[in-house]
């Protein structure tokens, strides 16, 4: 496999396990898929369609989410929140997030100092 291919597919590998946390984080209020896509991509975050329905079946399926749909326009829409048990995980990963973030910092500055 060349460098290229195996670093997109380690980039593919590290985005994977943040993306979850980045749906959390981005439900405090109730949103509809393609608006959840949309602003999740103007914070940098990019995700597809097909990676990001899946994923919010799932996390509904594991009750993190609540959905409730909305029929009142002509296009009848799925809302999309966190239940209050994704409120809950939400919060601890999102200090875990922030303890591993503050780890691997320190190990690539040590890394570097050491090039």
């Amino acid at each position: 496999m060349p460098d290229d291919e195996l670093l997109q597919s380690l980039i593919v590998d590290l985005r994977r396990g943040t993306l979850v946390l980045a749906v959390l984080s981005c439900l405090n209020q109730a949103k509809y898929g393609y608006a959840l896509l949309r602003d999740m991509e103007n914070q940098g975050i990019r995700i597809e369609a097909n990676t990001l329905y899946p994923l919010l079946r799932r996390l509904e399926s594991q009750g993190l989410l609540k959905s409730e749909w909305d029929t009142a326009e002509s296009r009848p829409r799925k809302y999309y929140a966190l239940s209050g048990q994704g409120l809950t995980l939400y919060t601890q990963l999102r200090g875990e997030w922030r303890r591993m973030a503050g780890e691997m910092e320190n190990l690539l500055r040590e890394g570097e100092e050491q090039q």
